[in-house]
């Protein structure tokens, strides 16, 4: 059985909590904690699974008790529930707690969001690389996307768009920004899937205090021997655009088309996660592949124990980004093994990985990158022609320019 633990400083609030989750007694093992002190006894008395922290509490903040936590272990799901005017909490705690929610939260939500934290469990078999990937507070960025940024938020009069444009073509800031858009503090109707809208509700200055606080946003430093940080970049974006334009061609609506580029930009976070954070194994693994021409995922099996696709769902899903963006990075390589049976961002994010690739690598590889039996059953196979046109022009283009 799961292990729940909820802290607040306020009595009241931990009872209504309770009435609340009374129904998950049979699913969870609840505790509820009267502020930090009782919540760190109770932790070193058994481990716990998810922690619901209150943000302002007298005796130590929530993102100092979420950190402490994570010394302990760093594999502890860590969720934030605190008041709607406190987005500066969100931003404080950005580095550490993985997914925020506002006061007054219904049972249904917190109930919704504890199930999708423990349900990514299964995505990591490896207890290590759990602990590992939970753990991880901010992904790094390149040098030059760092510096740009910097030097935009530190002029005069900042772009909005000129902001968007340096952060969508970054993976580490458009996972983070996309993490904190989509947390409950904003109240939004529906999910935010463009970098565009998310840095347009942020505003400069939210994005100032995340690129100054460096547990949010941080420079790519750790470089493995095998591994090229922007070979990774010019690949995730020439996906997100193909992905996004054969969204569009299957005349998808805007929030799917959003949801293709963005799932396309973020679909191999996963090695970047593997690079800054197990190089060693990483490293291995790109050898293996050197050595024996076997898929990427294939050899991060053997040496890792899980996929860069598994790796960087994980962390997506612990982050709070959208189901369909976490499918799409989950089953990028392995389509057939989703649920899903139509056009999807997952379809669009399949296919342009597979034409990337084949584009990069030769035509050859292509028949080992593209599932033909999921477009089959997707009723999309006799649309690949088409994909594959639009794929051309659009890395045509990219050469040109």
């Amino acid at each position: 059985m799961m292990r729940v633990l909820f802290v607040d400083d306020e009595p009241n609030i931990l009872q209504g909590l309770q009435r609340l989750l009374r129904p998950m007694r049979r699913e969870w093992e609840m505790s509820f904690a009267l502020g930090p002190r009782e919540a760190i006894a109770l932790f070193d008395q058994a481990p716990f699974d998810v922690v619901v922290s209150d943000m302002r509490m007298p005796e130590m903040s929530g993102a100092e008790l979420l950190g402490r936590i994570r010394d302990i272990n760093p594999a502890v799901a860590r969720i934030v529930l605190s008041g709607h005017s406190q987005l500066e909490s969100a931003v404080c705690s950005a580095g550490i707690a993985h997914q925020f929610l506002a006061k007054p939260c219904d049972a249904e939500s917190l109930r919704e969001t504890i199930l999708r934290v423990l349900a990514l469990r299964n995505l990591l078999k490896d207890p290590a690389l759990t602990r590992v990937v939970a753990g991880i507070g901010s992904l790094p960025s390149l040098p030059a996307s760092y510096a740009a940024i910097n030097a935009e938020l530190g002029g005069e009069d900042p772009s909005l768009q000129r902001v968007a444009e340096i952060i969508s073509k970054d993976i580490a800031m458009s996972a983070k920004v996309l993490q904190l858009v989509n947390s409950a503090f904003f109240g939004l109707a529906r999910r935010v899937e463009t970098i565009e809208q998310a840095v347009t509700l942020l505003g400069t200055e939210i994005i100032k205090s995340l690129v100054l606080s460096n547990a949010a946003f941080s420079q790519f430093r750790t470089v493995s021997k095998r591994f090229s940080p922007e070979r990774l970049w010019n690949h995730s974006i020439a996906v997100g655009s193909i992905a996004a334009a054969i969204a569009r061609k299957e005349l998808a609506d805007k929030t799917v088309v959003g949801e293709a580029l963005q799932a396309g930009i973020l679909h191999d976070v996963g090695q970047l996660i593997l690079a800054a954070h197990l190089a060693g194994p990483f490293d291995a693994a790109l050898e293996v592949v050197s050595e024996r021409h076997i898929p990427l995922h294939e050899a991060e099996l053997e040496m890792v124990g899980s996929t860069h696709a598994q790796v960087g769902a994980y962390l997506l899903g612990l982050w709070g980004l959208p189901d369909s963006t976490v499918e799409a990075v989950a089953f990028h390589h392995t389509p057939a093994a989703c649920s899903l049976s139509k056009f999807a961002p997952l379809t669009a994010v399949h296919a342009a990985n597979a034409l990337v690739h084949s584009a990069v690598d030769g035509p050859d590889s292509f028949e080992g990158q593209i599932d033909m039996g999921y477009l089959a059953a997707a009723s999309c196979s006799s649309r690949l022609s088409d994909w594959q046109e639009i794929a051309r022009g659009i890395l045509n283009a990219t050469e040109t320019s």
